[in-house]
């Protein structure tokens, strides 16, 4: 398996429009690594990308990826759905007639079809790609797994159990994939060593070089997302080979400079993690 960072910023992608801080600004001046589009990864072997943000197509454009074979969705929210018309340029034939449409197959977990059915229109659209020829949709009961070119996939809930990540083995080669929304997540002995864990950031309470607070304390966020430190708690449990952290916000305000010191101080104390950028490829 190859893992092709499509993008790693949040619902907040860096830069910001308008926004002339200086995480923005030298990421307008410089661009990758210093800018990061919407959240999405691509899985080489199984070519299966996982989520479609606003600005997949540009992801893709940009990628060496040659081929889609599948997507599938960690969860509801718009930074990780609203792209979802990639599936209609990537399968539509608007030349020959009748069309020689290529058919994609779209996986969509249990919870996540639900609520589909209810938020931002996504099960109407998904639909509608499936009656044009352009998609298959192939809806997963929880506990089911995938097997796309002898890579075994099997999503499962987290804590926030509305979202899943993904287990996938190849090659006696094991890599978790956690998307998003970590908040009272605690690993199952099933994933704990894997040899790669993609996981989110998480919020930074505080500064994580400085120690200053960049958040107030009673602030409602807490009661949603997992903090910085509390995703460290949870790598630390994983005890994987090695853990890449991604879904960087630009609101957590550092920069790719910041976060290449963070990497070699948490090296210093014994954790092997590092922060993903965009079109950064990891082979496992």
């Amino acid at each position: 398996m190859e893992i092709e960072f499509l993008g790693t910023g949040g619902a907040i992608t860096i830069p910001r429009p308008l926004c002339h801080c200086n995480v923005c600004s030298e990421a307008r001046n410089k661009g990758i690594p210093f800018s990061r589009m919407g959240p999405s990864i691509f899985v080489h072997g199984p070519d299966l990308l996982i989520d479609t943000p606003e600005d997949i197509y540009h992801q893709i454009n940009r990628s060496t990826i040659e081929d889609v074979k599948g997507v599938i969705y960690s969860h509801w929210h718009p930074d990780h759905v609203m792209g979802r018309r990639i599936i209609e340029s990537l399968s539509a034939d608007w030349i020959n007639h009748p069309p020689q449409n290529k058919k994609i197959d779209v996986y969509i977990p249990e919870q996540v079809d639900i609520d589909f059915q209810t938020f931002l229109g996504s099960s109407d659209h998904l639909n509608f790609f499936e009656s044009q020829g352009f998609a298959d949709i192939n809806r997963l009961k929880d506990g089911a797994s995938l097997f796309l070119n002898d890579t075994k996939v099997l999503p499962f809930r987290l804590a926030e159990d509305y979202v899943y990540a993904f287990l996938m083995e190849s090659d006696n080669k094991k890599v978790l994939i956690a998307m998003d929304e970590l908040n009272n997540w605690k690993p199952h002995e099933s994933v704990k060593g894997v040899d790669l864990a993609i996981l989110p950031v998480g919020i930074f309470e505080f500064h994580p070089i400085t120690g200053e607070r960049l958040l107030p304390e009673d602030h409602p966020v807490f009661q949603e997302e997992a903090t910085f430190n509390e995703t460290l708690e949870i790598v630390k449990s994983l005890e994987a080979k090695h853990v890449i952290l991604t879904h960087i916000e630009e609101p957590n305000g550092l920069s790719f400079s910041e976060f290449r010191e963070l990497e070699m101080k948490l090296k210093s104390s014994g954790l092997n993690v590092e922060f993903a950028y965009d079109t950064q490829l990891v082979k496992v």
